[in-house]
């Protein structure tokens, strides 16, 4: 059952180091936009938000990025730690969704 569980531990470690490296990949494709934004010339932006909406709406999806990063972060640590408890509450609330999705 070790075997198991280290299996599992190294499969939740590897898919919340990808989503990590998404989500950074995500985090500098933005950045990129952002630049080619700033260079481009007015009349070829296609959206009709006022330059401190646009602002405030990549402060806000910055924010948000941050905290799912943080929330990663925390979830690799309590994994982690606690590696059995880990698995078994991931199999138990998929044993839940697939039940609400069963009745369906």
């Amino acid at each position: 059952m070790g075997g198991a569980a280290m299996a599992t531990d190294a499969l939740v470690s590897q898919e919340l180091k990808s989503l990590r490296e998404e989500l950074s990949a995500s985090q500098q494709e933005r950045a990129a936009a952002s630049a080619a934004a700033v260079t481009a010339p007015p009349s070829v932006s296609k959206t009709s938000a006022e330059p401190g909406e646009e602002k405030q709406s990549l402060d806000e999806i910055n924010d948000f990025a941050e905290e799912i990063k943080t929330l990663f972060e925390e979830a690799e640590k309590s994994v982690s730690a606690h590696p059995t408890q880990s698995v078994v509450g991931a199999l138990l609330v998929g044993i839940l969704i697939g039940r609400l999705l069963g009745r369906r």
